[in-house]
């Protein structure tokens, strides 16, 4: 029995996600130890493969086709293409090589190649120089080759991913401090798909990253269009600035576990208005309080019965800011920016001072409440 209970070799690839059966993947890890294991049966037994068996750390077994394979005198390549499942990710469908060349010292040499990334910050599981390969799938890759490798032989292999370097701009490797290419991941081998788990663990390590190099104020942005106003408007470190989406909690969590003390929040209205009513995860589908936290808003503001009618009909935020904007102006979201840093300051019981940016898209920035300008002054 697998560690995630599923006994046929196609059960694994289905799970479900909010009520949707959605496919399973699997790993950059899965696909390179797979293209090893590959690489080295075919060196050493003679004869081509169009398929690998691949025992996973889930206790899956993956059948992996193998494609672009070429024998040579000395050594043989080949590559297995990454399949990620319903899971929306940029390295879909590219293929991960590995060059098997028979060795005189016995044992195994393991390379990174073209298109996989080095670690050049402190904080992540690698250590700063080494290729980005982290140590799960690393274990999967010895353990693979291993398993093609006869008796008292030696093989080296070269991992490499063609379009990798390419496909890493599109990703937070950057951030991280890994450069070149892309990084070679997975714990079990198998991609979950649309998992908000993941997405909080690429935050926590980008949390750790900026920890090691960095004490000031951390900048928590919960879009693109907020990363550019702390770059461009407010002139902002880049290195500061992290952007957590609708994991608000979970980011203000990582900013106290990791010691810093301020943090600015720039964010869109309708985002940031369900911090005040206390979500600290303003995904939708995980609640919304956006209507009637503005309409409880405007009545502490002694609107009358047919403005909060107005703003309960409105059918974005965007409309409800130009009515909020009729009753206040500018002084109302700069009060209503405090109230979202009480609240956040409030959740991580006054440990870490938070200040709060407020813009939407019609009218871009909105407000901010006295913290954010000490910070903002502070950079």
């Amino acid at each position: 029995m697998s560690l995630i209970d599923l006994n046929s070799s196609e059960q694994w690839r289905y799970t479900v996600t909010g009520g949707k059966k959605m496919r399973r993947g699997f790993t950059t890890g899965s696909c390179a130890a797979a293209a090893a294991k590959a690489a080295t049966l075919m060196l050493f037994g003679g004869q081509s493969l169009d398929q690998v068996e691949l025992q996973t750390p889930a206790g899956v077994n993956l059948n992996l086709q193998v494609f672009k394979v070429e024998l040579g005198e000395n050594y043989v390549c080949c590559a297995v293409r990454k399949d990620a499942g319903d899971d929306p990710d940029i390295t879909n469908g590219m293929l991960i090589y590995a060059r098997a060349e028979k060795s005189e010292k016995p044992g195994i040499c393991l390379l990174a190649g073209s298109g996989i990334g080095r670690v050049t910050k402190p904080g992540l599981q690698v250590p700063v120089g080494r290729p980005a390969i982290n140590p799960v799938p690393k274990k999967m890759i010895f353990e693979a080759i291993k398993a093609g490798l006869p008796d008292d032989c030696g093989v080296t292999v070269e991992l490499s991913i063609p379009d990798g370097e390419r496909l890493a701009r599109k990703t937070m490797n950057s951030r991280l401090g890994i450069v070149g290419g892309l990084s070679i991941l997975g714990t079990s081998g198998l991609v979950e798909p649309m998992s908000e788990q993941a997405y909080e663990k690429t935050l926590a390590l980008e949390f750790k990253a900026l920890r090691a190099e960095y004490e000031g104020p951390v900048v928590m942005v919960t879009g693109n269009f907020g990363r550019t106003l702390a770059l461009e408007h407010f002139k902002l470190p880049g290195k500061a600035v992290i952007k957590i989406g609708n994991l608000v909690g979970y980011g203000l969590d990582r900013c106290r576990e990791q010691g810093f003390k301020k943090v600015l929040l720039i964010g869109h209205m309708g985002k940031l208005i369900k911090v005040a009513a206390g979500i600290f995860n303003t995904h939708s589908r995980v609640a919304d309080a956006r209507f009637e936290t503005f309409a409880a808003r405007a009545a502490l503001l002694g609107a009358k019965q047919d403005t909060i009618i107005r703003l309960q009909e409105a059918v974005t935020t965007e409309d409800m800011v130009d009515i909020l904007g009729e009753l206040g102006g500018a002084g109302y979201f700069d009060q209503l920016a405090g109230e979202i840093s009480s609240r956040a300051m409030a959740y991580l019981f006054g440990e870490v001072e938070i200040g709060t940016v407020l813009f939407n898209f019609r009218r871009g920035l909105l407000g901010m409440d006295g913290k954010a300008e000490m910070i903002l002054e502070e950079f």
